[in-house]
């Protein structure tokens, strides 16, 4: 017996529907895999954004420590390395650079100081690394050993 017309689209018409659900689920894994690594890359970067706004901050600690030694002391270290206490800037590494430059403007002594610090976290070349630095410049004076008067 031989089939009839009807029968021979019903067979080619199941192999064509299989075709299209696995043509079907390959696209919809790859939408799906493409979800995922989006998702990803969103929460490393949310993540290092964190990091970066915590190392500017650790950075500007810095420059207001030395900022303050300089204003209280008329003097700072050349380079040092702070030690930040609190729990949001655990593990961030300060180093603070200070220059200084001085000048007579007649009986006045001015004192231009350079100060660079430099916050950083992680390894560098790794994933996780972030590093911010800040610069600012102070300037005293002082006659006749007192801050000078405006």
């Amino acid at each position: 017996m031989c089939p009839d017309r009807t029968t021979r689209r019903f067979i080619s018409g199941r192999g064509f529907a299989l075709v299209s659900a696995i043509f079907l689920l390959v696209v919809l894994s790859g939408l799906g895999v493409f979800i995922v690594t989006l998702s990803s890359v969103h929460n490393v970067t949310s993540t290092q954004d964190l990091q970066g706004t915590r190392a500017y901050q650790a950075a500007r600690a810095g420059i207001e420590w030395s900022a303050y030694q300089v204003l209280q002391n008329t003097s700072c270290a050349a380079a040092s390395l702070l030690e930040l206490p609190g729990i949001t800037l655990v593990g961030f590494s300060v180093r603070v650079q200070c220059a200084a430059r001085s000048y007579e403007e007649g009986a006045r002594a001015i004192t231009i100081y350079q100060i660079t610090s430099t916050a950083t976290l992680g390894v560098a070349g790794s994933t996780t690394y972030v590093e911010r630095q800040l610069a600012a410049s102070i300037e005293t004076c002082r006659q006749d050993g007192l801050p000078c008067a405006n």
